[in-house]
């Protein structure tokens, strides 16, 4: 369902975020509106769609489109890739966001579970690119911003693995399409409070409180990083510093530490 909502900004630029009603997609909606972006709300949960299009409408002054969409199903896929298509209604800046963790291990995981998650970090990010560069590369200008992770430096089963394919395609597509106007950068956040690690029941107390950055510096940086043009933000200089380390030690003392539940 996309609905979009009326409001003072109709000449503003548009961002869509993917996975945008909590976390740090939510914090990416938020500044991006606080500078004045129209923006497009992309998530399944309809009624809290709705519910922070109406609030960043109310504090900000901006437009705020929702569209339900499940980004691990091809119709939702379909359905955000028509929007970014649009091309009497420009997107200028997409947010791949959306996201999941699996606390188990590889081989203890039910492989469908597996498949989703791939199909939502990998092949949802390429298809949602895929679409808005299209437009960006026509108009010269455009702006993508992959949220990956840390662990994509890290050994740490397949989530690194495909936040790993994020960071290199972001590298290879700025560079391929910055000089056409568009910018690509792969945010890089390492433990963060929000509501990813609950949702898959981690105990957070696994890392230390050092470790723990504040979602609205990751998406400041993460912002400020891909308007300078960065391939890649790693937010804080305490996890540059670590990503720095993961070039040299050795893979098991660089792993981190391990899931549990709750």
């Amino acid at each position: 369902m996309n609905t979009p909502a009326q409001g003072p900004s109709a000449t503003a630029s548009t961002a869509l975020i993917t996975g945008a009603t909590a976390g740090l997609g939510a914090e990416f909606a938020r500044q991006l509106a606080e500078q004045g972006h129209n923006v497009v709300l992309v998530a399944r949960d309809e009624a809290r769609l709705r519910a922070s299009a109406a609030d960043l409408e109310n504090r900000y002054g901006v437009r705020a489109e929702v569209l339900r969409a499940d980004l691990a199903d091809d119709g939702g896929v379909a359905a955000v890739v028509e929007r970014l298509s649009d091309p009497a209604r420009p997107v200028e800046i997409l947010v791949n966001n959306a996201g999941m963790g699996l606390l188990r291990s590889f081989a203890d995981n039910d492989i469908a579970e597996e498949k989703r998650h791939l199909r939502l970090h990998v092949q949802t990010a390429m298809e949602l690119t895929h679409a808005a560069l299209q437009g960006m590369l026509q108009r010269r200008s455009g702006r993508v911003i992959n949220v990956a992770s840390v662990a994509a430096f890290l050994p740490r089963e397949t989530y690194s693995a495909a936040k790993a394919w994020l960071l290199s395609f972001s590298r290879w597509a700025n560079l391929a399409y910055a000089g056409r106007g568009v910018k690509v950068t792969a945010v890089c956040p390492g433990f963060t409070h929000t509501e990813f690690h609950d949702r898959m029941g981690m105990d957070k107390t696994v890392a230390p409180r050092w470790m723990w950055l504040q979602a609205d510096q990751v998406v400041r940086e993460g912002l400020a990083d891909n308007e300078k043009g960065k391939a890649v933000s790693i937010p804080s200089k305490r996890y540059k510093i670590l990503t720095a380390a993961t070039r040299v030690l050795p893979a098991r003392l660089v792993a981190g530490p391990p899931r549990r539940a709750k």
